[in-house]
């Protein structure tokens, strides 16, 4: 029986951006909104937090499942993995190979102190950024939860906070590292594969960053068959 699958969105979006993906798919799946976006929008935003949304979902779901996120969701995918092996039969881990470092963290605060100066005006060039960038239902999808541009800062201080090179270093169990070969969140992608005790890099050609999420048919297959791979004990 294939395991299920859980998706963890990226910042300020929901699990409403999963939904062309899930619907597609095969496995049972859920995917949570973390705190601080969607229906937990107002809720203060920490990885332990984030984590604790993820490790809720799968427990939900029988308490093993393959665990799918891209950008931030790749991040607290990754935590997730480190904190709760048992649970995390695997990990699809997308555009999300790039140390939280000094010059990305700086770019995103940036970010959000001018979003903070004005939320509304934020949210509406997120929802026309995001359009432009995946037309029709991805990007339909991307912009359905709602956008959460408030919660920018404290989500950049919780992911530099952390570092996912020694959280893949402890995680055991398989990992897909998936990248769009333009994504420039891939800078350290080579050194996030070797931290991996079982680990493979793919790259989607032609892609960027958020536009691995263009072709929901292909992603889902991927998923599903990450999904029976760690279905069948090693």
């Amino acid at each position: 029986m294939t395991l299920p699958v859980v998706f963890v969105h990226g910042i300020r979006v929901s699990g409403t951006m999963w939904s062309p993906v899930r619907a597609l798919l095969e496995a049972p799946s859920a995917a949570p909104d973390l705190p601080g976006h969607g229906g937990r929008r107002g809720l203060p935003y920490d990885t332990e937090a984030a984590c604790d949304v993820v490790a809720e979902a799968i427990a939900d779901l029988g308490g093993r499942a393959l665990v799918v996120g891209l950008s931030l969701g790749g991040y607290v995918g990754i935590a997730t993995a480190a904190r709760h092996p048992g649970m995390v039969a695997g990990l699809v881990a997308m555009g999300c190979t790039a140390r939280p470092g000094r010059a990305l963290a700086h770019a995103y605060r940036l970010a959000g102190r001018l979003a903070a100066r004005n939320l509304a005006a934020a949210d509406r060039l997120s929802r026309f950024a995001l359009r432009r960038t995946l037309p029709g239902a991805a990007g339909e999808a991307m912009i359905e939860g709602g956008l959460s541009s408030e919660v920018v800062p404290s989500v950049v201080a919780a992911v530099t906070a952390e570092d996912p090179i020694a959280s893949l270093a402890a995680y055991p169990g398989r990992v897909w590292l998936v990248n769009g070969a333009r994504d420039h969140l891939r800078a350290d992608e080579r050194a996030f594969l070797a931290a991996c005790a079982d680990g493979s890099l793919t790259h989607v050609p032609g892609r960027g960053h958020l536009t691995v999420l263009a072709d929901p048919a292909w992603l889902a297959r991927f998923v599903d068959a990450a999904a029976r791979a760690v279905s069948v004990p090693a």
